[in-house]
């Protein structure tokens, strides 16, 4: 997780402590009703983590998922370039060999 979402969620999870006992300390509701107010509080702080959590999960593979086909087309690239290679290769050690076979030829003569 990055270091600014790490701190956006240790806020959020400190707003929402802080909220829910300042609610506690100036509720003019009985005790039952407060804390049905503090589990809804809670309920939907984490909604709003595991959405947030969501986000992030989501971003990460998308990154990653970029990353893959990057280095895919990357080594796809590089094989085709090195096929390429291999038959340029190939073409200039077949005319060495015709080369070495007239210097051949030519030194029996």
């Amino acid at each position: 997780m990055s270091d600014n979402t790490g701190k956006t969620v240790l806020a959020l999870l400190a707003g929402a402590a802080i909220g829910a006992g300042l609610g506690i300390l100036f509720a003019p509701d009985k005790g039952s009703e407060t804390r049905r107010k503090i589990r809804e509080g809670i309920d939907h702080e984490k909604d709003v983590l595991k959405h947030r959590l969501s986000d992030v999960t989501d971003k990460i593979k998308s990154r990653f998922s970029k990353a893959k086909m990057d280095l895919e087309s990357e080594v796809d690239h590089l094989l085709a370039n090195g096929d390429h290679k291999k038959e340029e290769i190939i073409e200039a050690l077949e005319k060495k060999l015709a080369e070495l076979k007239n210097q051949g030829a030519n030194a029996k003569n």
